[in-house]
């Protein structure tokens, strides 16, 4: 039975990092179950501790990703709707651009990395900001987006790494 979880998990780990960067799927916290489903294996490779402190870093780590790409945007002078526009270039960037064969790049790299910037751009001018306002919202923005999938990223290698350490 041990090898169900341990398929499951990896499953996850994999899905863990691909979620740290792609929207829509919650990456820290699939990274997580991966390392409690390792706790149903015939030798639990970790602590009860262990476990709540991972999940108490996950928790802040997702709850810190809607927030910092805010506080970017209105530390440079954003609104809301340069957050909205950047998360809406971050799904067009990441879904709309390569399926239609738009963006240059393996896996629409180029509009996970523009996406965010050039939407908070666009937001912020359909806000009625200038455009230096704009283009300093823009980058705020884009800093947070930066910052945030960074720290999701950190996470779930930091959990891959314990669930394969885990295995042996």
């Amino acid at each position: 039975m041990d090898w169900l979880w341990i398929t499951i998990g990896i499953i996850l780990v994999i899905t863990g990092l691909l979620g740290a960067i792609i929207p829509g799927l919650p990456g820290p916290p699939l990274s997580f179950i991966a390392l409690v489903l390792m706790q149903f294996t015939k030798e639990p490779p970790f602590s009860a501790q262990f476990l709540v402190i991972m999940g108490l870093i996950m928790a802040g780590v997702s709850i810190l990703d809607y927030v910092v790409p805010v506080y970017g945007t209105k530390k440079f002078g954003g609104s809301k709707q340069g957050v909205r526009g950047s998360t809406i270039g971050l799904i067009v960037g990441v879904f709309v651009l390569p399926a239609l064969g738009i963006v240059i790049g393996p896996f629409g790299l180029l509009g996970i990395i523009f996406g965010p910037f050039i939407g908070a751009y666009l937001g912020e001018k359909a806000a009625g900001k200038d455009s230096s306002t704009a283009w300093k919202a823009a980058f705020g923005s884009f800093i947070g987006f930066l910052a945030g999938t960074f720290m999701k990223i950190v996470y779930s290698i930091v959990a891959g790494v314990y669930f394969f350490t885990g295995l042996f």
